[in-house]
């Protein structure tokens, strides 16, 4: 009954359309948007997640890139894909640029919302839930790390602990938009830290961040954990770049 109360004089809309929600729900997004999300098909690398076009001969599921350079991560999967030219047509990369840039915390709900039964892992494969840190400075401005929000979401599904303050950033790394696989992947070298070695050591992690693009950074983080004693790292994103 509140929570009707409360719709009644403060009207529910859809998080990526804005369309009018029914007055009785408590969701954040409207069925057409769910809907609209499309799940990356098969083939997909079995590293990196990235969607192979066509079965590759020889039995050989490895993207060239993974081939010629393999991430230290085991294996990465998205919720959905990105493709920067329709962005805006894209409920999920839509509300995730609004959530980062525009400052939206609360479209926290929304994306964890977006998971459904989608989350293509099994929590008994992982001892912890790491998300990707932001560095002190960049959460001061933003007020939030929206990968912290969305490891949450994800720790709770799989029922496993959450550590947000074992991985820690200690370069205030520059946006990486608009560089390529090789810039990033100099610009996160020695980004990161493990602060308390003791609690990721012989376990298995799984790395949580909202965005892949060229997976610089999750290789990163991932070898980092490693160093540090990790067993396995795996990752989770909501979008992968394609």
């Amino acid at each position: 009954m509140l929570r009707y109360l409360l719709n009644f004089f403060y009207p529910p809309r859809c998080s990526a359309c804005i369309r009018r929600l029914p007055l009785d729900t408590n969701c954040h997004v409207c069925g057409e948007c769910l809907a609209r999300i499309e799940p990356l098909r098969e083939p997909l690398c079995a590293v990196c997640g990235i969607p192979l076009g066509a079965e590759l001969p020889g039995g050989n599921q490895w993207c060239p890139g993974c081939t010629q350079s393999p991430p230290h991560f085991s294996r990465a999967r998205a919720l959905t894909s990105y493709r920067s030219l329709d962005e805006e047509a894209q409920p999920v990369p839509s509300m995730i640029r609004r959530h980062k840039y525009g400052l939206d915390q609360s479209l926290g709900r929304a994306l964890a919302e977006c998971l459904g039964d989608r989350v293509p892992f099994v929590g008994e494969d992982y001892d912890v839930v790491i998300p990707v840190p932001l560095h002190p400075a960049r959460l001061r401005w933003r007020g939030f790390n929206q990968a912290a929000l969305l490891g949450g979401a994800i720790a709770r599904r799989l029922d496993r602990p959450i550590e947000v303050a074992t991985l820690m950033r200690v370069v205030p790394t520059p946006p990486q938009t608009s560089q390529d696989r090789r810039q990033r992947q100099l610009n996160v070298r020695a980004a990161f830290a493990v602060k308390r070695p003791q609690l990721v050591a012989n376990r298995r992690v799984l790395l949580v961040d909202d965005v892949m693009t060229t997976g610089a950074t999750a290789d990163e983080c991932a070898r980092v954990l490693l160093r540090a004693g990790a067993r396995r790292v795996d990752v989770f994103t909501l979008v992968r770049a394609v």
